[in-house]
């Protein structure tokens, strides 16, 4: 190995330590990490590739993951789980807890546009790293990676709850008690046709419960009302 290609690797290691520390894992081939970093308004050696294998290593840590952890869950269930788990705005949280942004080589247009926080951006680099890891180091390797990070998350959620919506978790709260399902109505409409704001009401009379949303669909205002119900429920039995 020659001395400028030595200095360079100290260089990269010493600039991406933290980054490193966090994901849990030292590159035997900085230049792959370098790689994962790279956008391709940057130079033609980027991380697409990368993100198109770390993309396949997510989904797979994250399935198997789930299937041990999870024993009595369905394959419904499980489905439902890694896909809110893998998606877009959580490896985006995990792009900001790791500072990516500022680490990214983005050519002078996207840098100008604010590529650096663009979401789909932070996305695919952090699946590049999961995709740069299993390279360098195996799938053990990117495993311990992608745990590194999702662990931590899944502690903090409803892993119940998780990517359901809110009238389906009101409709099986109340037939897990044999109660009555809601009954929904529109109780005002506003507007020209296309523009227009419905308003909802969510009646729950067996629990003496009535609560309202309102949006720009029949559909989303009574998600916010059935949102509302289950909320005032949660807070009647705390």
């Amino acid at each position: 190995m020659s001395a400028c290609i030595s200095i360079l690797i100290v260089r990269q290691n010493k600039d991406n330590a933290e980054l490193c520390r966090q994901l849990g894992h030292v590159f035997k081939q900085p230049l792959l990490l370098q790689r994962a970093l790279t956008h391709r308004s940057y130079a033609p050696d980027h991380y697409e590739r990368l993100e198109f294998l770390g993309d396949s290593v997510l989904g797979c840590v994250i399935a198997q993951y789930l299937y041990r952890e999870f024993p009595e869950m369905s394959e419904g269930d499980l489905s439902r789980l890694r896909s809110n788990l893998v998606k877009e705005s959580t490896l985006v949280l995990f792009a900001q807890q790791l500072n990516l942004g500022s680490q990214l080589k983005l050519g002078e247009g996207e840098l100008k546009s604010g590529g650096h926080r663009r979401p789909s951006i932070l996305a695919d680099a952090v699946e590049a790293l999961f995709g740069a890891i299993f390279i360098d180091g195996g799938f053990a390797a990117a495993e311990a990676a992608v745990l590194n990070l999702f662990v931590p998350y899944l502690a903090s959620v409803d892993m119940k709850t998780l990517g359901k919506d809110a009238k389906t978790m009101l409709q099986e709260y109340l037939q897990g008690r044999r109660l009555a399902l809601p009954d929904y109505s529109v109780t005002d409409t506003q507007g020209v046709a296309h523009e227009q704001l419905f308003q909802v009401e969510c009646a729950i009379p067996s629990l003496k419960i009535t609560t309202r949303g309102e949006g720009t669909s029949r559909r989303n205002a009574e998600q916010q009302a059935a949102l509302a119900a289950y909320q005032l429920i949660g807070k009647k039995h705390d």
